[in-house]
Protein backbone atom coordinates (compact mmCIF):
# COMPACT_ATOMS: atom_id res chain seq x y z
CA UNK A 1 0.00 0.00 0.00
CA UNK A 2 1.19 3.46 -0.78
CA UNK A 3 -0.53 6.52 0.58
CA UNK A 4 -1.12 8.94 -2.27
CA UNK A 5 -0.05 12.57 -2.20
CA UNK A 6 -3.61 13.58 -1.22
CA UNK A 7 -3.39 11.93 2.16
CA UNK A 8 0.29 12.65 2.71
CA UNK A 9 0.05 16.34 1.79
CA UNK A 10 -3.16 16.83 3.77
CA UNK A 11 -1.48 15.51 6.92
CA UNK A 12 1.66 17.58 6.27
CA UNK A 13 -0.39 20.74 5.75
CA UNK A 14 -2.52 20.12 8.83
CA UNK A 15 0.59 19.53 10.96
CA UNK A 16 2.00 22.80 9.63
CA UNK A 17 -1.27 24.60 10.38
CA UNK A 18 -1.37 23.17 13.91
CA UNK A 19 2.22 24.16 14.61
CA UNK A 20 1.85 27.72 13.27
CA UNK A 21 -1.49 28.63 14.75
CA UNK A 22 -1.68 31.34 17.38
CA UNK A 23 -5.38 32.04 17.14
CA UNK A 24 -5.09 33.89 13.86
CA UNK A 25 -5.85 32.29 10.49
CA UNK A 26 -2.90 30.89 8.58
CA UNK A 27 -2.81 31.67 4.83
CA UNK A 28 -2.50 28.64 2.58
CA UNK A 29 0.31 30.38 0.69
CA UNK A 30 2.44 30.24 3.85
CA UNK A 31 1.75 26.54 4.34
CA UNK A 32 2.45 25.87 0.66
CA UNK A 33 5.76 27.70 0.89
CA UNK A 34 6.93 26.02 4.10
CA UNK A 35 5.91 22.52 3.02
CA UNK A 36 6.81 22.95 -0.67
CA UNK A 37 3.33 21.93 -1.84
CA UNK A 38 1.49 23.49 -4.77
CA UNK A 39 -0.91 26.19 -3.59
CA UNK A 40 -3.64 25.10 -6.01
CA UNK A 41 -3.36 21.52 -4.75
CA UNK A 42 -3.62 22.71 -1.13
CA UNK A 43 -6.70 24.75 -2.02
CA UNK A 44 -8.40 21.57 -3.26
CA UNK A 45 -7.41 19.61 -0.16
CA UNK A 46 -8.48 22.34 2.26
CA UNK A 47 -11.84 22.71 0.50
CA UNK A 48 -12.46 19.02 1.22
CA UNK A 49 -11.26 19.32 4.80
CA UNK A 50 -13.46 22.38 5.32
CA UNK A 51 -16.50 20.46 4.09
CA UNK A 52 -15.58 17.65 6.50
CA UNK A 53 -15.44 20.12 9.40
CA UNK A 54 -11.74 19.69 10.10
CA UNK A 55 -10.74 23.29 9.31
CA UNK A 56 -12.51 26.64 9.27
CA UNK A 57 -11.94 29.22 6.56
CA UNK A 58 -11.64 32.93 7.30
CA UNK A 59 -12.15 35.19 4.29
CA UNK A 60 -10.83 38.64 3.56
CA UNK A 61 -7.61 40.44 4.49
CA UNK A 62 -5.76 38.48 7.10
CA UNK A 63 -7.78 35.42 6.15
CA UNK A 64 -6.70 31.84 5.94
CA UNK A 65 -7.48 28.66 7.78
CA UNK A 66 -7.60 27.54 11.38
CA UNK A 67 -8.28 24.21 13.02
CA UNK A 68 -11.98 23.53 13.61
CA UNK A 69 -11.12 21.66 16.81
CA UNK A 70 -8.07 21.22 18.98
CA UNK A 71 -5.10 19.37 17.50
CA UNK A 72 -5.46 16.80 20.29
CA UNK A 73 -8.99 16.07 19.06
CA UNK A 74 -8.09 15.82 15.38
CA UNK A 75 -7.24 12.27 14.34
CA UNK A 76 -4.93 11.54 11.40
CA UNK A 77 -7.51 9.09 10.05
CA UNK A 78 -10.07 11.93 9.93
CA UNK A 79 -7.73 14.04 7.82
CA UNK A 80 -6.97 11.23 5.39
CA UNK A 81 -10.62 10.24 5.02
CA UNK A 82 -11.64 13.89 4.54
CA UNK A 83 -9.57 14.09 1.36
CA UNK A 84 -11.10 10.86 0.06
CA UNK A 85 -8.03 8.75 0.67
CA UNK A 86 -9.25 5.26 1.53
CA UNK A 87 -7.16 3.16 3.85
CA UNK A 88 -7.87 -0.06 2.00
CA UNK A 89 -5.20 -2.25 0.53
CA UNK A 90 -7.42 -5.04 -0.75
CA UNK A 91 -7.45 -5.51 -4.49
CA UNK A 92 -11.23 -5.27 -4.67
CA UNK A 93 -11.37 -2.00 -2.69
CA UNK A 94 -14.62 -2.98 -0.89
CA UNK A 95 -16.58 -3.71 -4.04
CA UNK A 96 -19.68 -5.78 -3.40
CA UNK A 97 -18.23 -8.58 -5.45
CA UNK A 98 -14.71 -9.87 -5.07
CA UNK A 99 -11.63 -9.01 -7.08
CA UNK A 100 -11.59 -12.21 -9.10
CA UNK A 101 -13.21 -12.42 -12.53
CA UNK A 102 -15.60 -15.00 -11.11
CA UNK A 103 -16.81 -12.42 -8.59
CA UNK A 104 -15.22 -14.21 -5.65
CA UNK A 105 -12.70 -12.75 -3.26
CA UNK A 106 -9.08 -13.77 -3.71
CA UNK A 107 -7.52 -16.21 -1.28
CA UNK A 108 -5.57 -13.43 0.52
CA UNK A 109 -8.48 -10.98 0.81
CA UNK A 110 -8.93 -11.47 4.56
CA UNK A 111 -5.21 -10.87 5.18
CA UNK A 112 -5.21 -7.53 3.34
CA UNK A 113 -8.59 -6.54 4.78
CA UNK A 114 -7.33 -7.10 8.32
CA UNK A 115 -4.15 -5.12 7.58
CA UNK A 116 -6.32 -2.26 6.30
CA UNK A 117 -8.23 -2.34 9.58
CA UNK A 118 -5.01 -2.21 11.59
CA UNK A 119 -3.75 0.75 9.57
CA UNK A 120 -7.04 2.58 10.13
CA UNK A 121 -6.97 1.80 13.87
CA UNK A 122 -3.40 3.08 14.14
CA UNK A 123 -4.18 6.30 12.25
CA UNK A 124 -7.26 6.73 14.46
CA UNK A 125 -5.07 6.45 17.55
CA UNK A 126 -2.72 9.24 16.46
CA UNK A 127 -3.76 12.86 16.92
CA UNK A 128 -2.50 15.88 15.06
CA UNK A 129 -1.00 17.03 18.36
CA UNK A 130 0.96 13.75 18.57
CA UNK A 131 2.47 14.44 15.15
CA UNK A 132 3.31 18.07 15.89
CA UNK A 133 4.79 17.15 19.29
CA UNK A 134 6.73 14.29 17.68
CA UNK A 135 5.25 11.78 20.10
CA UNK A 136 5.05 8.99 17.55
CA UNK A 137 8.73 8.53 16.72
CA UNK A 138 9.64 4.90 17.29
CA UNK A 139 6.22 3.97 18.64
CA UNK A 140 5.84 1.18 16.10
CA UNK A 141 8.76 -0.70 17.57
CA UNK A 142 7.18 -0.92 21.00
CA UNK A 143 8.80 -0.44 24.39
CA UNK A 144 11.98 -2.34 23.56
CA UNK A 145 12.92 -0.13 20.65
CA UNK A 146 13.97 -1.20 17.19
CA UNK A 147 17.60 -1.99 18.04
CA UNK A 148 16.60 -4.25 20.93
CA UNK A 149 13.98 -5.98 18.78
CA UNK A 150 16.57 -6.66 16.08
CA UNK A 151 19.05 -8.03 18.64
CA UNK A 152 16.36 -10.30 20.11
CA UNK A 153 15.38 -11.59 16.68
CA UNK A 154 19.03 -12.26 15.78
CA UNK A 155 19.59 -14.19 19.02
CA UNK A 156 16.72 -16.62 18.28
Amino acid sequence: MKLSTKGRYAVMAMADLASHTDGTPVPLAEIASRQEISLSYLEQLFARMRRAGIVKAVRGPGGGYRLARAAADTRISDIILAVDEPVDITRCQHQMKGCMESGQRCITHDLWDELSRHIHLYLSSVSLEDVVSRRIAGSASGPRGMAAALRAAAAE
